[in-house]
């Protein structure tokens, strides 16, 4: 099943996306679940599976305009590709634990609608990644149970801005939250979708060049371990998303460095999940 969150001639909801159009969920569970969170935290998607079975689409997919698939801030995990801390200048990085920040959920845009190079700079960089949806929270979750509270998987782009990560020493935060400067979606695939999580393929395209692909067999640390690290930390609630790190190849990193500029249409694909586009503009400073 794939979820998405959209808004329908203003009006907000969450449903079920079928290829060409939307099964509605929101009108159908009102009093239930308002949106795509209380939907995950109730446990619903059995009886939303039931409802769908056999029923007509609500909504053609051109008649829609996504929205993040969950409104929440989003927990990225830095360097988790096999590849990546060769690329990664020293300076006193450590791979024994996960690194961990966060990026608010202003820095995010949806589907189809533009990523936004700000105008304090023009080291404007993309990082394709796999984000996991948390269905059933926990605290100090063990790393054998720890698949079983995936709900699902989205794509992520984890757009950054390079110079200002380095503004203070060990701390990128300033680089990952400006204002839509990544994406995420189009929707969630609940875990039944995904064959193998251990082996999804992850592509990132530039105006249709390939600039990064890789599988989650070359995680460094594979979901399991992330959700049990983050959760001996903080207890993980229903709806939580984590970014779990990207692969070699970004623009930054290139010889020379490729920054994105407004025209510039990025695609991040995702096996199981589907396609995540976004075209680049230029923030109006105003």
């Amino acid at each position: 099943m794939k979820l998405a969150s959209y808004r329908h001639k203003g009006r907000e909801s969450f449903g079920i996306f079928r290829g060409e159009g939307i099964f509605d969920l929101g009108s159908r569970l009102q009093g239930r679940a308002a949106n795509m969170v209380e939907f995950i935290t109730r446990d619903l998607k059995g009886e939303a599976a039931r409802m769908a079975q056999g029923a007509a689409d609500d909504f053609k997919i051109g008649d829609i305009e996504f929205m993040l698939p969950v409104h929440k801030p989003i927990l990225c995990i830095g360097v988790n590709y096999k590849s990546r801390p060769d690329e990664v200048p020293g300076g006193g990085y450590s791979w024994n634990y996960p690194s961990l920040f966060w990026r608010t959920s202003s820095a995010h845009a949806p589907h189809l609608s533009p990523i936004l190079r700000p105008p304090e700079s023009n080291h404007f960089d993309y990082e394709g990644e796999i984000a996991i949806v948390i269905g059933k929270g926990g605290r100090r979750i063990a790393r054998e149970n720890a698949i079983d509270h995936i709900f699902g998987y989205s794509c992520f782009n984890e757009g950054s801005v390079r110079d200002w990560m380095k503004h203070t020493t060990a701390n990128v935060t300033s680089g990952k939250n400006f204002y839509r400067s990544g994406s995420f979606g189009p929707w969630i695939s609940t875990a039944e979708e995904i064959a193998d999580p251990h082996d999804m393929t992850i592509e990132v395209r530039v105006n249709g060049e390939t600039r990064q692909k890789d599988t989650t067999a070359n995680m460094m640390r594979p979901y399991e371990e992330l959700i049990a690290y983050v959760s001996t930390i903080m207890p993980l609630e229903a709806g939580d998303v984590i970014a779990t790190g990207t692969p070699v190849g970004v623009g930054g990193n290139l010889k020379p460095p490729v920054w994105l500029k407004p025209g510039d249409v990025l695609e991040l694909e995702v096996s199981g999940v589907g396609v995540l586009r976004n075209v680049v503009e230029d923030e109006n400073p105003t």
